[in-house]
């Protein structure tokens, strides 16, 4: 901004508008030289192909463990002697099935964690902790 004073001591405030029209001839020169580098394209023909999305979910198994700490299998009670035996036969599965763990919130830390340590054991890679969301 160029700031000017007259004879009567009054302020004029004058905008310079050369440095705005310099910036502006920079900015369209270059946009005109990049232009023609983005829309440069290469003519292929390119094979079709024709298939359909694999969409194969693996197998998931859903474990529930009540505040009693009674396990059930795919919603069927299971002993816990049952248990690893189980988990080693989905370990075995091709794809693995992903393990659904639903605890309840009062059933003791060491329930579950026998259960994690088992899957462990049986070599499943996949446990999911499944809650429910906090209501306001």
């Amino acid at each position: 901004m160029a700031f000017s004073t007259d004879r009567d001591d009054d302020v004029m405030s004058d905008i310079n508008m050369t440095p705005l029209i310099d910036v502006m001839l920079v900015l369209l020169i270059v946009f005109m030289v990049t232009l023609p580098v983005l829309t440069h394209a290469v003519k292929l023909d390119l094979p079709g192909a024709s298939s359909q999305p694999n969409d194969t979910r693996p197998a998931h198994v859903t474990v529930n463990i009540d505040a009693s700490g009674a396990l059930r299998w795919d919603d069927q009670p299971v002993a816990r002697d049952d248990v690893d035996a189980r988990l080693s036969e989905a370990a075995a599965r091709q794809p693995q099935p992903e393990i659904q763990l639903y605890a309840d919130r009062a059933v003791r830390y060491d329930a579950v964690a026998d259960l994690l340590s088992a899957a462990q054991r049986a070599g499943l890679t996949k446990i999911d902790f499944v809650t429910q969301p906090k209501t306001q």
